[in-house]
């Protein structure tokens, strides 16, 4: 029988070494050529898509279409929820907080997600068909004018503030101004039969204000503890409570297995936000280092992404490269093939793009971007409730219509039905913090 020699047996070593690796290089080449892969984990009821137009209203498009998720969730049926009720009397208050800071307040169409739950607890809530809040239905939503207007008048009214001249009914004028963009505010109006007020409206749908809480997560302040955050559309000074991230995405998780829909506060305008193909990624390789088949190909064919630790994010937050750039509605999970966790979320820019409006976000996307959470304080786990010392939910009458039946359908709200969460457990791998791309931020905070 012949022997192999050593040397034979070295080149023979050599050659399956070689064939291995070029196996494997074949292998990591074609998975990277494959397209993103999704299969729908949790799909939460949600009404449809609409467009904010021209306007920085995201953060009332966002979180009316998160009230309406719950009025779903608690069986009032579908509610068209009109956002420009409530962008009418936040616009009113920002031009009184901006006179009385003697015109030191940010002032501009953006906001964040209290703002529209502070409104709906003050002055309840309407449908869109009784409040579509523009002259002409057929025409988009456009503010520029209005906010150049109603910034002119305030400018004007610190002016003669300063000078011991500020009218006495100095607000009449901005109502007169509000009510020429939007019409005046009808004090009842009938749905299906039955007459109310924005206030008993509200109360019928179930919604109280007091049960829903924002959540984030940032090292500048101490973990489970409240803090107004510093960001410009913060105009009203709204309170967060302060988790690390891994907690912060474990709320996210556990709001969804549940059945509550999760508003969301975030950075739009970094390299791995694509409105168009509906994707949201923290890519690892830069832009300007892809060939053109590379770019062709992003957002289509699948990348891995940056791990995202508490100091990566810290520091993107720190370096402006984070910024509170938009709001949306996030209504579900998704299993991606190559890298597991992602989310399905609504958007107000219409349905025009690859996901019909939605855009899916990876869970490194989300802790690396996320400014805030809003979500109802029973969606969050219950031993965190008790860290933060939240106080309990609200326990009010629900308001009936005769025929509804009181009790609603909150089936979708039991723990974990027909949830596998396997592989969306919130990630905990190490990375030295690094610099993502950044293009150019819109002059509107909130677009």
């Amino acid at each position: 029988m012949p022997t192999v020699s050593h040397k034979n047996y070295l080149f023979m070593y050599k050659l399956m070494f070689s064939l291995l690796l070029v196996v494997f290089a074949t292998a990591l080449f074609a998975q990277k050529q494959e397209p993103y892969e999704f299969k729908e984990i949790k799909r939460l009821a949600a009404t449809p898509v609409k467009s904010q137009d021209q306007t920085g209203t995201c953060w009332a498009f966002s979180s009316a279409s998160f009230l309406e998720s719950e009025a779903l969730r608690l069986g009032k049926g579908e509610a068209n929820l009109s956002e420009m009720f409530v962008v009418r009397h936040i616009y009113r208050q920002k031009c009184e907080n901006y006179v009385r800071r003697q015109g030191t307040a940010q002032f501009g169409e953006g906001g964040l997600a209290h703002d529209l739950l502070n409104a709906v607890k003050t002055f309840g809530i309407m449908p869109e068909s009784e409040y579509p809040g523009r002259k002409d239905s057929d025409k988009p939503y456009n503010h520029k004018q209005l906010a150049k207007g109603l910034k002119t008048r305030c400018d004007e009214m610190v002016t003669l503030g300063k000078a011991g001249k500020l009218p006495v009914n100095w607000l009449a004028g901005i109502d007169s101004l509000l009510d020429v963009e939007f019409g005046a505010v009808p004090q009842t109006f009938t749905v299906d039969g039955t007459v109310f007020t924005p206030v008993s409206y509200r109360d019928y749908l179930g919604l109280h204000p007091d049960d829903y809480v924002t959540i984030t997560s940032f090292t500048h302040h101490p973990f489970y503890t409240s803090f107004i955050l510093e960001i410009p559309d913060n105009w009203s000074n709204g309170s967060f409570y302060n988790v690390p991230v891994n907690e912060l995405m474990r709320c996210l998780n556990y709001s969804l297995e549940r059945g509550f829909t999760v508003e969301w506060d975030a950075d739009v305008s970094n390299m791995g936000f694509s409105p168009g193909n509906g994707i949201a990624i923290v890519p690892e390789k830069d832009w300007k280092d892809r060939s053109v088949s590379e770019r062709q190909s992003a957002f289509k064919i699948w990348e891995p992404e940056i791990p995202v630790t508490q100091e990566y994010r810290q520091q993107l937050f720190d370096t402006q490269v984070t910024t509170d750039d938009h709001l949306m509605h996030i209504v579900g999970m998704l299993d991606e093939a190559h890298s597991g966790a992602f989310y399905v979320v609504k958007n107000s820019w219409g349905d025009n793009n690859d996901a019909r409006g939605f855009v899916n976000a990876s869970e490194n996307y989300m802790r690396a971007n996320t400014i805030s959470f809003t979500v109802h304080k029973s969606a969050l786990p219950v031993d965190l409730i008790r860290k933060l010392s939240i106080p309990s939910t609200t326990s009010i009458t629900p308001v009936v219509r005769p025929g509804v039946n009181p009790e609603g359908s909150d089936k979708a709200a039991q723990p974990g039905q027909g949830t596998n969460s396997t592989r969306l457990r919130p990630q905990a791998s190490k990375v030295q913090p690094q610099a993502l791309p950044k293009v150019t931020k819109p002059k509107s905070s909130n677009n």
